[in-house]
């Protein structure tokens, strides 16, 4: 059994997702944002630690680096698989570990909808907080805004929206993943 903290971004949800409330059964494909970068950063409280089997999976063509928890939680990496960026370190050459290896990454869980196809993870809804942050002029006179990461705010919701406005940029689940699924 886990517990979970997974955002989900707002355009992901207006796009491609489906509202959901506490309670709810849920499948989603997660990705580790191994920077915690989400946003401008800023999430200390949400950050995951993950130990799980490292493993390499194929699908149409794409191959993908994927962590396997005990508990049932499925995520893909973000980094290139030939980058080294998610080395565990034990190889000490920057290389990706071997199938069946255990490693610990760090990160936000983030829902991923576009892209490759996501491995899932399956759980239930325990909390949903509605999160909002406030964007800033990157310089005088720009249209270009960046994220304040010290202005963003949360507020328990018991159901998510489809649409988001008023400074909302999605929401910050806690996720129950109860063991593996076949």
């Amino acid at each position: 059994m886990g517990l979970w903290r997974v955002f989900y971004a707002d355009w992901q949800m207006e796009c491609c997702g489906t509202p959901f409330s506490v309670g709810d059964e849920v499948t989603w494909p997660l990705l580790l944002d191994e920077g915690g970068e989400t946003l401008g950063g800023g999430w200390s409280g949400a950050i995951a630690e993950i130990t799980a089997t490292a493993e390499h999976v194929r699908d149409d063509g794409a191959e993908m680096r994927v962590l396997r928890a005990d508990d049932g939680l499925v995520v893909a990496l973000s980094a290139d698989p030939g980058d080294g960026a998610a080395s565990d370190g034990a190889d000490g050459d920057g290389t990706w570990p071997g199938p069946g290896r255990r490693v610990t990454r760090s990160g936000l869980l983030t829902v991923e909808r576009h892209g490759a196809r996501w491995p899932e993870t399956t759980g239930t809804v325990r909390t949903i907080h509605l999160v909002r942050q406030d964007f800033a002029e990157i310089a005088p006179g720009s249209r270009t805004r960046e994220p304040v990461p010290a202005s963003r705010s949360s507020e328990a919701v018991d159901r998510c929206p489809k649409w988001f406005g008023g400074g909302g940029v999605g929401v910050l689940a806690e996720l129950h993943v109860p063991g593996p699924h076949p």
